[in-house]
């Protein structure tokens, strides 16, 4: 009888020590899951600093520039300029300022906004309408213009496509710049376009501006008036553009502006990457094959790249097709299928994305989700971040934590699918705007109603390399391209 307890027992402790490795090996392997659904980031990793690192990775090609955040020490310019701290409020209302021309702009209503006058320039009436806001969390490069060339420090934007530069002697006025403004006479490559040439017509359509005539010189005049009232005129001109000290592009068209102003950040003005055929682009579609790329760094204290070519190929890219949903000539659409919050896809139909359509835009600093959108990504997000302590709002961000008390933070990953099968995982710092240890929120924010426009904008688009394909009809998207 005692030989039969032990047997039971015996058997029992093994069916015991079976259940509990069984059971231990169900939890390690939901821990494991639910990891992969994480970032787990050091806090520093998160904040700027106050020293600029280079990055190690990216394309080293001869026509590569330095991409460089206006706000951060990397945009120091040898003491000339100091990069001043500009408060995150500002930033994100001005971004906010963006995107409500973004909106106007693609409405229906366009064709009803009111003009509004430009001052005349040598006699030149200019009736202006509007532009597309530079906004202030934007990135900038150098290249050279005139010969000998002068170096100046250019805003990138893909939902722009005159550039244009500052130019002495300033008729009426300039805003402060770092660079020195750009002086014509002493370029012996400089000529002005005529009224009378074709190319000055196509001023009309790239900037929403009929152009105007020099009374004195009878050259083309241009006119440009953003979002927040900024505005350029001057001459449309001719100029030998040196993307890199080894590579020019000889008779560019761009803008001479002689009455700037606004708020540009201390750029020199904006270089344009858009669609239209004035577009830096288009105008070298001969010599770069219609193709850029770039990658936006992690921070304002890192650097990227803006390269000009085809990208380099290989899995590393996943691409997905133009979409044709958008309405704008100068604007690059994409198509978004599906949203992922900590591995979950959010219950949310790809119909409420295509009803206004997305576009990609590297000048607009947070992404713009449809209201449906927005609320499902937010409760999921605030779920996966329910051990934080909650901070107050920042202008358009309501989702704000407090990790101050935290060396390593759990933050549920966010991914995108976009048209064809592409699926992108966004870095941690694409899914968190970080004002201070102390607010951290979610870099998100909704429209005002479904119909309206999203746009994917570019804290989602740091440490992606984006390879826009404009003959191939398609954009790529390659994680870490950039640190």
């Amino acid at each position: 009888m005692a030989s039969q307890i032990s047997s039971f027992l015996l058997a029992s402790l093994a069916v015991f020590f079976f259940l509990c490795s069984l059971d231990k090996s169900f939890a390690t392997r939901e821990d494991k899951e639910r990891s992969n659904n994480l970032h787990l980031v050091h806090l520093s990793s998160l904040l700027p600093s106050s020293s600029c690192s280079f990055s190690t990775k990216g394309p080293k090609r001869k026509a590569s520039l330095e991409v460089v955040h206006k706000h951060g020490p990397c945009s120091q310019d040898d003491g000339k300029a100091k990069a001043t701290a500009t408060p995150h409020s500002d930033i994100l209302n001005l971004d906010k300022e963006r995107v409500k021309y973004i909106h106007s702009r693609l409405s229906k209503e366009l064709g009803q906004a009111q003009d509004v006058g430009v001052k005349e320039l040598d006699s030149a009436s200019l009736p202006a309408k509007s532009g597309s806001l530079i906004g202030s969390g934007n990135y900038f490069v150098v290249v050279g213009l005139g010969t000998p060339k002068r170096e100046l420090s250019l805003i990138f934007d893909t939902g722009s496509d005159l550039t244009w530069t500052q130019c002495e002697p300033c008729a009426r006025s300039c805003y402060e710049q770092q660079d020195a403004i750009f002086d014509p006479s002493k370029s012996t490559s400089y000529s002005n376009i005529t009224c009378t040439s074709p190319l000055c017509t196509q001023l009309t359509s790239a900037t929403g501006n009929d152009p105007g005539c020099s009374a004195s010189t009878k050259a083309c005049i241009y006119g440009i008036q953003y979002g927040d009232q900024s505005f350029s005129v001057g001459y449309f001109s001719r100029e030998r553009l040196s993307v890199t000290a080894t590579d020019v592009v000889d008779n560019f068209l761009f803008g001479c502006g002689q009455n700037n102003q606004g708020l540009f950040g201390g750029s020199a003005g904006p270089i344009g990457l858009g669609r239209h055929p004035i577009s830096l682009v288009q105008q070298t579609a001969s010599k770069y094959g219609k193709i850029f790329s770039y990658c936006l760094p992690s921070s304002s204290s890192s650097v990227g790249h803006l390269t000009f070519g085809a990208a380099a190929r290989g899995s590393y890219l996943k691409y997905t097709p133009f979409s044709t949903i958008s309405r704008s000539s100068s604007f690059y659409g994409i198509d978004i299928a599906a949203v992922s919050v900590g591995g979950t896809r959010l219950p949310v139909s790809s119909s409420t994305f295509s009803a206004g359509g997305t576009i990609i835009d590297s000048g607009t600093v947070i992404t713009r989700l449809p209201p449906t959108a927005y609320a499902a990504l937010r409760a999921a997000f605030r779920k996966g971040m329910a051990k934080y302590p909650t901070a107050p709002e920042l202008s358009i961000l309501d989702t704000c934590y407090d990790l101050s008390g935290y060396k390593v933070v759990a933050i549920p990953k966010i991914d995108f699918s976009f048209a064809g099968g592409v699926q992108i995982e966004l870095s941690p710092t694409g899914i968190l705007y970080v004002a201070s240890a102390k607010q951290a929120c979610l870099a998100f924010a909704p429209n005002g109603d479904d119909s309206d426009i999203t746009i994917f904008g570019n804290v989602q688009q740091r440490t992606l390399e984006v390879v826009y394909d404009v003959g191939g009809g398609k954009i790529g998207f390659g994680v870490n391209g950039c640190k």
